[in-house]
């Protein structure tokens, strides 16, 4: 029997949030490179890969040069103090139990390249204001990659641009159109009218217009 998992799908924001990554090789980086937009992120390595040390010299995130098989957990725990994720991505196994029992110690969650840590990280879709996570729970990443390359078909880029307009028109309506059930029909009509999407497969301006249109002939009804 497969035992049950805990794994709740969140949106957090990450401003502010320290992540501490120890490992300055292809997973580390990986990791740096996901985080550093969002966080403020610090890797921990005796060396780094070229694309790590150019990010290191932009600024974007900070480079320690320590080598974790030496550090003690009062060192480790020096370098976590403060932090909102700890990443141990070396290349020993041992090393990154160490990092995570300090972490554990110090109620910080982890996210574990070798086992199945206190956070995964999901394949993203990013399409605008729209987010898509896939996961499972760290059972088969491959599986996650494959499923994402899936939904990449068919959630187009144009769906970034209806929630645009979806956005747009629903302010328009709350000044408007006083009945909420009849702004979510019209909403609904926008979302599902294939004459939208299809002025949106030529551009944007295109499909609010469109958008609009549909307003104004049910607003003429009423």
């Amino acid at each position: 029997m497969v035992s049950e998992n805990h794994f709740l799908p969140l949106l957090i924001d990450m401003s502010d949030k320290k992540i501490v990554i120890f490992g300055g090789g292809s997973v580390g980086e990986r990791k740096a490179l996901l985080f550093s937009p969002h966080a403020d992120v610090t890797v921990i390595s005796r060396d780094f890969t070229p694309i790590l040390q150019e990010a290191g010299e932009s600024g974007n995130l900070i480079l320690v040069i320590e080598d974790a098989n030496t550090l003690s957990d009062e060192n480790i725990a020096e370098f976590i103090e403060g932090s909102f994720l700890v990443i141990p991505a070396t290349n020993e196994r041992s090393i990154n139990e160490k990092i995570v029992t300090v972490a554990k110690q110090k109620e910080i969650l982890t996210n574990q390249v070798d086992a199945i840590g206190d956070v995964t990280v999901p394949s993203v879709i990013k399409r605008g204001d729209l987010t898509i996570s896939i996961s499972t729970s760290g059972s088969s990443p491959a599986f996650s990659r494959y499923t994402r390359q899936k939904v990449e078909k068919v959630i187009t880029p144009q769906f970034a641009d209806m929630i645009r307009i979806q956005d747009a028109i629903r302010s328009y309506l709350k000044e408007n159109v006083p009945e909420q059930r009849e702004r979510k029909d019209i909403l609904w009509q926008i979302l599902d009218s294939k004459e939208v999407w299809s002025a949106l497969g030529e551009s944007y301006e295109k499909g609010f217009k469109t958008a609009q249109d549909i307003v104004m002939k049910i607003s003429e009804k009423v």
